[in-house]
């Protein structure tokens, strides 16, 4: 990542350990060139123009070099064959991939593979091809010459951003830096969907990547509700884990939602929902002027509630009184809680009619527990522990953490394990239709070959081998394996007497 630059300059903090950090990154600069270079073209005619000046130096240099070609090829070829289901998913796991990836040339994975982002997992091979692709196409020297684009689109967010951060630390009362050992970074380019942000939450370290629009006249060009929203977010996500008692009271409210269009993560987890709630009634709460009409304020209390954040309601009243009291939110938070009535909120949430959409949450979370969950199971069954597998797997496919595909691999694996061939076969299925990751599309139709040669269909065991041979054909032992069962049928291994 290049060098932070400091960002809150103009609003005199105390110390100099300031948390806030307004950045770009040549990582990410080169991993947004690389699927730019490989057709990723949303809104192209809307991004700025530094995208397009990019794009054509790329080409020229591609021009100008049959390796850079041979390297942008094998390149391509890898990111097609990995593509996910739209291109913003893309764009998101690639995001999370850059934040993970050390610096060029080499752009190895910062961490362990239990230890990255769920969506950026199944692409952390990603970097090798990078690397040769960075070093013959010149990046470096094209990432040289945009440097002093990049610096004045720093420069062009440095005081919104920190007025932004000002006037919401001001309305709750909360310094930025009253957290330790945690981090809020900016990251700018113009190389996305100019129509995306992306925002992150990784243990104690929170990210937005925005790609801004050139217009002026676009409504939010800066993307800064996204960006507040992120921040809102830093703030208070503490406070939730801090008042766990009292989060712990209001609990049974989680079954209110059940039937709300939230993501699963709001469902199951209570400080998530409270905090979400919370931020959302502090936007609504500041948004516009004072001569905003109410009634247009109220629309967006019910509009939110109706999505399944419930509690929206309660704070918005709760922010009423807070703003007429001098203590800060950090002081209040805990009263505020506790002063909820479970019953009459539940007797509330029962007269909502929800909608039957909501809208997606911009913050993606990846607690490091979460991050952990399938590995552990993978590891559980590797020690022979099925049944703590299966336990593990049926967490992350219940919360929906990490790689729905993946969980349920390892559910059809220990269905193999317990000779449970049949709900082995449907896990395997399964697993092939929601898995991004092709090694676990490719293995699994090596299962599902294996398990028809078992019963002794042959003819649909072998179309099974071909489907993996071509996932999986730059996976040497998939690849192996899948020519085996082309060449004869499985036969389980006898075991020693």
């Amino acid at each position: 990542m290049a060098a932070v630059v400091g960002l809150l300059a103009p609003v005199c903090l105390a110390d100099n350990n300031n948390p806030i950090t307004l950045d770009t990154s040549e990582t990410l600069f080169a991993v947004l060139t690389a699927m730019n270079a490989c057709g990723y073209d949303v809104d192209l005619n809307m991004s700025d123009a530094q995208r397009l000046n990019i794009r054509a130096e790329v080409q020229k240099n591609l021009k100008e070099s049959e390796e850079a070609q041979g390297t942008m090829t094998a390149m391509c070829d890898w990111y097609v064959a990995h593509r996910g289901k739209d291109p913003a998913h893309d764009l998101s796991q690639y995001v999370s991939l850059a934040l993970y990836l050390q610096g060029p040339p080499h752009f190895l994975p910062k961490v362990k593979e239990d230890e990255m982002p769920p969506d950026a997992a199944p692409i952390a091979a990603f970097g090798a091809v990078l690397e040769r692709f960075y070093e013959k196409a010149g990046l470096h020297a094209i990432w040289e010459r945009h440097r002093g684009s990049y610096a004045a689109l720093m420069e062009r967010y440095h005081m919104p951003l920190a007025k932004m951060v000002f006037d919401t630390d001001i309305y709750l009362r909360m310094q930025s830096g009253g957290f330790l050992g945690r981090t809020f970074t900016i990251y700018l380019d113009f190389l996305g969907d100019p129509n995306q942000a992306n925002a992150r939450n990784y243990g104690a370290d929170y990210y937005v990547v925005v790609f801004p629009s050139p217009d002026p006249a676009v409504s939010e060009p800066l993307k800064m509700a996204q960006i507040r929203h992120t921040y809102l977010h830093y703030l208070l996500d503490p406070l939730g884990e801090k008042h766990f008692s009292s989060i712990k009271r209001i609990e049974p409210l989680l079954q209110s939602v059940k039937r709300a269009p939230l993501e699963e993560s709001f469902k199951t987890d209570m400080s998530l929902l409270v905090t979400e709630c919370m931020v959302r009634a502090i936007e609504i709460r500041t948004s516009g002027n004072k001569q905003t009409a109410e009634a247009m304020r109220m629309q967006a209390v019910d509009d939110a509630v109706k999505q399944g954040y419930i509690l929206t309601r309660y704070f918005y009243s709760a922010l009423v009184l807070f703003e007429k009291d001098p203590a800060g939110l950090r002081s209040a938070y805990g009263d505020i809680l506790d002063k909820i009535d479970v019953k009459a909120e539940e007797k509330a949430a029962a007269a909502v009619q929800y909608a039957s959409v909501s809208a997606p949450e911009l913050v993606q979370l990846s607690r490091m527990e979460d991050r952990r969950i399938l590995f552990t199971a993978e590891q559980r069954l590797k020690a022979g522990d099925a049944k703590g597998a299966q336990e593990l797997a049926q967490q992350a496919l219940d919360k929906k953490i990490g790689d729905q595909g993946r969980a349920l691999f390892i559910l059809a694996q220990v269905a193999v394990a317990n000779k449970n061939m049949d709900g082995a076969r449907e896990n395997f299925q399964k697993a092939i239709s929601a898995a991004k990751d092709p090694k676990v599309i490719g293995w699994s139709h090596v299962y599902l070959g294996r398990i028809l040669d078992l019963k002794e269909e042959r003819e649909a065991a072998m179309v099974e081998y071909r489907a993996a041979l071509t996932t999986g054909a730059e996976l040497p032992e998939i690849k192996a394996a899948a020519e085996r069962g082309l060449q004869q049928a499985y036969e389980p291994p006898v075991k020693p007497q």
